[in-house]
């Protein structure tokens, strides 16, 4: 019964509205801004790496990128894409590529505006994000939507992405390992549940409330080392399945197509095929790569630099590396391995799974290993970057208030610890709901300030040129 509400309500949130302002707000940005994706790609990826001198702020560029990047590459790129092929088609990946594309000047108008609208506070802390740039951006008769934003913010972390859906992915990949006829189980509250299960959940907890409590530094020099090893990690598994059976690419990339436009929909069935694909690749793109939800630019504002331009830039390339490189990646491998058609029963991970022990050339304990490494990793940085951000949001509600802080850390650590025991269902509805509710207040505000955006653009890009 629950779970059903919960479904009804996700369909309502995700519904074509939604889905029609994220596109329509990343397409007009980009008309705006005059594909600036395309043509600053590479300065961004440059600016990616240089250090800025005589910037302000907490951590470097990098250190904010690895941070927003540690919330965005986690269960989305390995779980939610398999979730959203099963559910959608293979149509779903290239619904999740279009969204990403117009995403990337969502995500520089955000990175933008986090900078140029942020504050000190009473502490000597940046702080920014949707929340100050609605307020200082849009006026104070706009703070209502502010707060908004930031209310949903604290529940995307503790309820969404950052909580229930990475512990529970990490429990079931490490099932799936250790334990996948589950045949050591215990009794919990009337329920069974792997003895597997239940350590990795109590360890992956023991670890997160380690570092959360080291704030936002701890959080960006773990982020800064995982990050990148665990994303060269997962591209070369990938592209070790794609490249062992680079004859069957031309086929998964007509099926993408196909399926994208209901070309193999029963006659009738075509438009509601085609939603059915947009709603799932939009929202799984949305909960990979978090374009228009307004999360990256609360860590993009801790960044040490002077130039918003230059930090749009970087905040940019977060969702090419997210969903243009790594969701491709995850997509094709599951499209190539057809497990999906194979073994209809799959769920999340173990979709990813079956396509990594069908196309690697180890065996599947191997495999199963690899991917269960990747995920591990990915969630637990989100779960870390996902606590930074509801916790930036709870200050703007409180006012940096010390003693709501360590209270919503005791909720947070609380919620990565029943995570496992949350049906798979349930916790991808959940995250969904809240995401959508995130992103509303935040699609207006970009809508509002694009002007801002693209006045910053052309007087930075001038003094460039000169």
């Amino acid at each position: 019964m629950f779970s059903e509400i919960i479904k009804k309500i996700d369909d309502m949130v995700w519904g074509v509205p939604l889905i029609l302002l994220i596109l329509g707000c990343g397409i007009y940005l980009t008309v705006r801004l005059r594909g600036l994706q395309v043509r600053r790609l590479g300065l961004a990826l440059k600016y990616m790496f240089a250090k800025e001198e005589g910037g302000s702020g907490e951590i470097s560029s990098f250190g904010a990128l690895c941070t927003a990047l540690s919330a965005t590459i986690g269960t989305g790129n390995i779980v939610g894409v398999a979730t959203a092929i099963a559910a959608g088609g293979a149509g779903a990946l290239f619904w999740m590529e279009l969204a990403a594309f117009f995403g990337m000047a969502t995500k520089y108008s955000e990175g933008l505006l986090a900078i140029k609208y942020r504050i000190t506070d009473k502490n000597g802390k940046m702080l920014g994000g949707p929340f100050y740039y609605i307020e200082n951006g849009m006026g104070d008769r706009w703070k209502w939507l502010g707060k908004l934003f930031a209310v949903f913010g604290v529940f995307v972390g503790l309820m969404g992405i950052g909580t229930f859906t990475q512990v529970n992915s990490i429990t079931t990949a490490a099932n799936s390992f250790f334990d996948p006829e589950k045949l050591h189980t215990i009794a919990i509250f009337g329920n069974e549940y792997t003895i597997t299960q239940v350590v990795v959940g109590l360890v992956i907890t023991v670890l997160a409330a380690l570092i959360i409590i080291g704030g936002i530094q701890s959080i960006a020099k773990v982020s800064e080392i995982f990050i990148p090893v665990m994303v060269i990690a997962y591209v070369l598994s990938c592209l070790v399945v794609i490249f062992t059976h680079i004859g069957d690419i031309p086929s998964a990339v007509a099926e993408i197509i196909k399926s994208a436009f209901g070309l193999k929909a029963v006659t009738g069935g075509v438009l509601g095929t085609i939603m059915v694909s947009m709603q799932n690749g939009i929202a799984r793109g949305i909960f990979s790569n978090e374009a228009g939800l307004g999360s990256a630019p609360i860590a993009a504002a801790s960044a040490k630099t002077s130039e918003p331009v230059r930090q749009g830039l970087v905040t940019m390339t977060g969702t090419f590396i997210d969903t243009i490189i790594v969701c491709t990646l995850t997509g094709l491998t599951i499209v190539i391995s057809g497990c999906i058609e194979k073994n209809p029963e799959l769920q999340g991970v173990e979709i990813t799974n079956a396509a990594f022990a069908y196309g690697m050339p180890f065996s599947e304990k191997v495999s199963s290993f690899i991917l269960m490494m990747c995920l591990m990793f990915f969630a637990f940085t989100t779960i870390l970057g996902w606590n930074y951000y509801s916790e930036r949001c709870l200050s703007y509600l409180t006012h940096s208030n010390k003693t709501m802080t360590v209270i919503f850390r005791i909720l947070y650590i609380m919620a990565v610890f029943i995570g496992p025991y949350m049906t798979v269902a349930a916790v991808w509805n959940i995250a969904d709901i809240f995401n959508g509710l995130m992103a509303l207040p935040n699609i207006v505000a970009l809508i509002a300030l694009s002007g801002v955006v693209s006045k910053e653009t052309k007087d930075y890009f001038s003094k460039f040129k000169k």
